[in-house]
């Protein structure tokens, strides 16, 4: 980079751009006979090969060409995980456009003001989504085109959709000959906006350098440990941080591909894993909780899934504990965010751990482990100052790193650096060697007499109760010791557990005053776009909520 000093004696190395393209290019070169299997929004199975992936990639990008595609240009995504969302991954980035994907499960009014804000040229799409394109399509300002990610046979007799072209249409009247070019690797190749759950979504925008690096980091062994032995299915969606770097780091690495489409059930999600001989995968807490929940039912297990990464918001150590023992899957506690692109921190064990009992090691594994190299993190207070890592002083975490953003997309919310260093919103202890556990997000943890209490430990602790399915807590109002916490819970189907009974189960796990004042039962909680749990709808849910007195 420019700003820093060169050398008198420089490396005499080739200089090769770090582009998202060479991906592509060695999977088909090295592993192009790999399967690549797709359960589509039609329903059945697709299978294709790394080397038909590459060919319909380039005829993607010709057809982008022609349709005046430049590079730079924005072009969006709204699709689930398949085989035609991957290619649109590789041809749009790999000939300098920039992929823009967008999360459906957004509001309308918020995914028309994303596309206006990215100044999107086209968008592609998964048949699923004509209805809610209809409902923002003549809301979008830049949007010059639409691409229907479907066979010809499904394209819409009518539509209010402008400008509508067949995705298939386009790769069959196009060539595969194309040459992906060469260009600065510090150029734009995807942007994320973040779920917007306070204010309007920003954009985060990752380079093709901090792409391929946060690749090959993740999959490193003590990051996600993706191998060409592997047999890969995402649950996490490609629309959401491009699915953890998953869509890159499985190609670098040469292992097989499963995607599961719209699919996302427990039984739809365990039928592909056995089908398929899946041996890892990536997800958020709510997609394993439905996945468990089902197998429970049936009186399942699994035949060859060993490990999955688990990250988005905390894993409760009651599913962990669930899945090491009980089913002998490997659980990799992540964390990070999207401004992250997104991975930071991945939990594994070292060999100093070995002589520890099964307690000790699940104590670790609990944390959001320890920083991937290219990832820096301290804790700092209030002010700023730097905190130590002892395991019990927490503040509010920091991270720098080569795929951390600098500034948002159009500079959105000015400098959000703190001495080059971004603030996460999340509050963290860090143990001595480096294992750090978050504790809250610093907008959710609970100030009560001038002390603070994490929720994340409150909820897993309730989620332990056997008849406990989901469980959040906040803060409400105290009248003496300023916010005091109140637990709201989802019962398991069939099971019953009174207030008393739940209160008592924190007995001896924690502090005596951290233990809630008040449970509420409910039937359900509100998730977001990316499956967490939305406090702030909670919060405003119980805003007029009187604890009981003594």
């Amino acid at each position: 980079m420019s700003e820093y000093p060169k050398s008198p004696l420089m490396g005499q190395m080739m200089s090769q751009p770090l582009l998202v393209s060479s991906i592509i290019e060695h999977a088909d070169r090295h592993f192009g006979a790999n399967e690549i299997v797709s359960r589509r929004v039609e329903g059945d199975i697709h299978r294709y090969t790394y080397r038909d992936c590459h060919r319909r990639a380039r005829q993607l990008a010709n057809a982008l060409e022609k349709c005046g595609v430049r590079m730079g240009d924005r072009i969006a995504t709204l699709a689930w995980n398949g085989y035609r969302h991957l290619e649109a991954y590789y041809a749009v980035s790999g000939s300098g456009a920039v992929l823009h994907t967008i999360n459906p499960r957004l509001t309308p009014e918020h995914i028309a003001y994303i596309a206006n804000h990215a100044e999107d040229q086209f968008l592609m799409f998964d048949l699923t989504f004509l209805p809610l394109v209809e409902a923002f399509a003549a809301h979008c300002t830049t949007i010059k085109g639409y691409i229907l990610m479907c066979d010809k046979d499904r394209m819409p007799a009518s539509t209010k959709i402008p400008n509508l072209q067949c995705y298939e249409d386009l790769i069959e009247a196009n060539s595969a000959d194309y040459v992906w070019p060469l260009f600065d690797e510090n150029s734009a190749a995807t942007l994320c906006y973040t779920s917007g759950t306070t204010g309007n979504p920003k954009g985060a925008l990752y380079s093709h350098r901090s792409t391929i690096l946060h690749a090959y980091a993740s999959a490193m062994p003590d990051s996600l440990c993706v191998s060409g032995r592997d047999t890969v299915l995402p649950v996490v969606p490609m629309f959401h941080v491009n699915a953890w770097g998953l869509p890159y780091s499985v190609l670098l690495s040469g292992a097989k591909m499963v995607f599961p489409g719209p699919s996302l059930d427990g039984k739809s999600l365990y039928e592909l894993f056995e089908s398929e001989k899946v041996t890892f995968s990536a997800g958020v807490p709510t997609v394993w909780l439905g996945l468990l929940t089902y197998m429970a039912q049936n009186n399942l297990k699994f035949s060859s899934f060993k490990r999955t990464v688990i990250g988005g918001s905390a894993c409760p150590p009651a599913m962990m504990k669930t899945l090491r023992h009980q089913y002998g899957i490997e659980v990799v506690h992540a964390w990070g965010m999207t401004e992250m692109s997104p991975l930071g921190t991945a939990c594994t064990l070292q060999t100093k751990h070995d002589a520890m009992s099964e307690d000790e090691k699940q104590a670790v594994l609990e944390t959001q482990g320890h920083a991937i190299f290219g990832v820096d993190m301290k804790i700092v207070d209030d002010a700023g100052v730097e905190l130590p890592w002892d395991g019990k002083t927490y503040g509010n975490l920091l991270v720098k790193g080569p795929w951390v953003i600098s500034s948002y997309f159009k500079n959105e919310g000015g400098d959000v650096l703190e001495n080059g260093w971004f603030p996460t919103g999340d509050v963290a202890i860090i143990s001595p060697d480096g294992y750090m556990r978050i504790t809250d997000r610093s907008k959710d943890v609970i100030k009560s007499g001038g002390e603070w209490i994490g929720t994340i430990d409150l909820e897993n602790i309730a989620m332990g109760h056997p008849a406990v399915q989901m469980a959040a807590c906040i803060g409400v109002v105290h009248p003496k010791w300023d916010e005091r916490p109140l637990l709201i819970v989802v019962k398991k189907p069939g099971q019953d557990v009174s207030k008393e009974e739940l209160l008592k189960f924190y007995e001896g796990k924690i502090a005596k005053w951290w233990t809630p004042d008040d449970v509420e039962f409910v039937d359900a909680l509100p998730i977001g776009a990316t499956g967490k749990i939305l406090k702030n709808k909670i919060r405003e849910q119980f805003k007029e909520y009187k604890l009981p007195t003594a």
